[in-house]
């Protein structure tokens, strides 16, 4: 009798450790948190490969494959090839550009 108690015990502990690292509308599983981090980082790879990109001027996020950009550049152009760089790296769903024009100064 104690060994069947244990054992729904251990099957509810399972259960529960499972339910715990499954993905819902507001956040990711584990596989996708992975996935995300590796999205973000081949992003900011690709910009610092790029002699038009300043990798340090953009911010890259990711979540569920949707990479967003953010930051301040000084010319159009430098946000516009960040977009087209994201949006050719393997894994991206989506890009969504946020990156703003530095005032002149």
């Amino acid at each position: 009798m104690l060994n069947k108690i244990l054992k729904w015990f251990a099957l509810f502990g399972v259960t529960f450790v499972l339910a715990a690292c499954a993905a819902t509308d507001t956040s990711r599983s584990a596989g996708e948190y992975t996935d995300d981090t590796a999205i973000t980082a081949r992003v900011k790879l690709a910009f610092v490969n790029d002699e038009q990109v300043s990798a340090l001027d953009i911010n890259v996020e990711t979540f569920r494959g949707i990479v967003q950009l953010s930051g301040f550049v000084p010319q159009r152009e430098m946000a516009q090839r960040a977009e087209q760089i994201a949006r050719g790296v393997e894994g991206v769903k989506d890009v969504r550009n946020d990156i703003r024009l530095r005032a002149a100064q």
